[in-house]
């Protein structure tokens, strides 16, 4: 016959079935595989067709495909499926409002309800963390305005809210300034480094993180009449302390720069003032101690990533910004001073290929004791370890540091649940053998671990295992969703700084890392 046979049946019957082979065992007894790749994968980018490649939901699948009709032909059904044109929506593009002929498609795939559930909550978690970091520290894009509107300014174009500074650290005096942006007065911080204290060109160079300084304007120009520097011992000035009242009287030139932040403390002056509350509440104040913890090694590990070195890492260099409020319910607890979590800011830094700057003392100490380390790894750990005995009130000293043994260190009372914890990341920071001292990474994941778990009772009736601790974070990840939707009906208030760390922990840890730090911890 010349003309063509018709399409045999059989064919046809081939392609209708071809949906009936997709592989739905996944979903049922293996689910594992894409239960991990969802909940410790990064919310995939969105690209120009509004689909990522990353997960194995957006790659193209076998199943389900449109069954052949009469009119078509195995050409036109291969054109439709073609990997071109992804046939659903991913779990992070998911919204209520999702069509309902959507989300039916993604159901019926390889990803499965658990995988949807699991790839919706770290979206949403991600999500969640970007909406209050904007909430603390601003838009960006308003950022970057004010920065061309205060380009050439100097302190003229600043009105002065107060005459003396709002907070001292041992480089610079802050004072509050107000800005007019906008038909709106908005209030600044005037950094006014002291003598040989400047970091300016290290510091406009930084990258914007939660915990480390921002400067968003600089100038020089005469010190205002109305301002008042006060005297400064010369040992942290840097001068001899004859200089530093001729100041005032002179009104000299000095760099001035524009920070966002307005500091209404350091560190020091924090842990100062909070002996009578670590006495009181030794729970929630040394609860505040991690989290302020948290924050100085998150700073530093973003300060790492952009090749700079903290300058001096002292509670006195160690600012403190108050929060917004988070909610109208919480404004008379927030204001009691002492039980807000402030924000903390890293604000002094020098490059690393400065050999000049500090830690030549720490570098002396480690060659006399034989260590061979790059003296600005050792100093940072070093100083954190500090840090934890400063702020629960132990007198500690870096020259006597590496005097003790590591089973020698000051002893740590335990007056709460996180005195023990505190302790172990102290001595492991502080461990004169720098091969088992840990790294600034791994003690934000001891702290992480501290603050929010998992703790050592979940080990007491089940081996520690990695599928143990993968269905810990998943549970933990949909408690935590359901904590904020409780919150934001108005019942405890909107969230704020302990939250976005917290929010921030359970959308990127794994199961691996958790079993690596609770070895190290417990």
């Amino acid at each position: 016959d010349p003309l063509p046979p018709p399409l045999p049946k059989k064919q046809l019957q081939r392609a209708e079935s071809l949906p009936e082979q997709r592989p739905s065992q996944h979903c049922q007894g293996d689910l594992t595989p894409w239960a991990g790749s969802i909940l410790y994968s990064i919310p995939p980018r969105k690209e120009e067709g509004g689909l990522s490649s990353i997960h194995p939901w957006d790659r193209p699948s076998r199943g389900p495909k449109k069954p052949l009709t009469k009119s078509q032909s195995l050409g036109e059904a291969v054109a439709w499926s073609s990997p071109q044109k992804p046939q659903w929506l991913s779990p992070a593009e998911l919204t209520f409002g999702t069509a309902d002929g959507e989300l039916g498609k993604l159901l019926e795939s390889q990803v499965g309800v658990c995988g949807v559930v699991l790839g919706c909550q770290t979206a949403t978690l991600a999500r969640l963390s970007g909406h209050i970091q904007e909430e603390l520290m601003g838009l960006e894009e308003r950022q970057q305005l004010l920065e061309a509107e205060l380009a050439g300014k100097r302190w003229a174009a600043l009105s002065i809210l107060e005459r003396e500074p709002c907070c001292e650290s041992r480089d610079a005096w802050y004072f509050r300034v107000g800005f007019t942006f906008e038909q709106r007065q908005l209030v600044f911080a005037a950094k006014v480094p002291k003598p040989c204290c400047t970091s300016l060109g290290v510091q406009s160079s930084l990258g914007v993180h939660c915990n480390i300084q921002r400067v968003i304007g600089h100038f020089t120009d005469h010190l205002p009449q109305e301002l008042v520097l006060p005297e400064s011992p010369g040992e942290q000035s840097g001068s001899p302390s004859g200089e530093e009242p001729a100041c005032p009287a002179t009104h000299p030139v000095l760099q001035v720069l524009i920070s966002p932040e307005v500091p209404y403390q350091t560190l020091a002056g924090f842990v100062e003032g909070s002996h009578g509350l670590h006495r009181t509440s030794p729970g929630h104040y040394e609860r505040l101690a991690c989290l302020l913890l948290l924050q100085v090694c998150m700073g530093l590990e973003h300060l790492r990533v952009q090749h700079v070195r903290r300058g001096d890492l002292c509670p006195e260099n160690l600012l403190l910004v108050q929060c917004p409020c988070p909610s109208q319910s919480l404004r008379g607890k927030v204001a009691s001073p002492g039980l807000s979590l402030p924000r903390l800011l890293i604000s002094s830094f020098f490059k690393v290929k400065d050999k000049r700057r500090p830690c030549s003392a720490n570098q002396e100490q480690d060659q006399i004791e034989g260590l061979a380390a790059p003296p600005s790894q050792v100093a940072e750990e070093l100083h954190v370890g500090m840090l934890i005995y400063q702020i629960l009130h132990v007198d500690i000293s870096l020259e006597n540091i590496l005097g003790f043994r590591s089973n020698r260190l000051p002893e740590i009372p335990s007056l709460s649940i996180y005195s023990t914890g505190l302790k172990r990341l102290a001595t492991l920071l502080l461990h004169r053998d720098i091969h088992k001292r840990v790294s600034i990474e791994q003690a934000r994941s001891i702290l992480q671990v501290l603050l929010w778990g998992p703790r050592q009772e979940l080990f007491a009736r089940s081996k520690k295992t990695l599928t143990l601790l993968r269905s810990w974070v998943e549970v933990k990840r949909a408690l935590l969703l359901l904590k904020f939707a409780e919150n934001w009906a108005g019942v405890t208030g909107s969230p704020g700084l302990e939250e976005w760390l917290c929010c921030h922990y359970f959308k990127e840890v794994t199961e691996q890392t958790l079993y690596q730090v609770t070895q190290v911890l417990y």
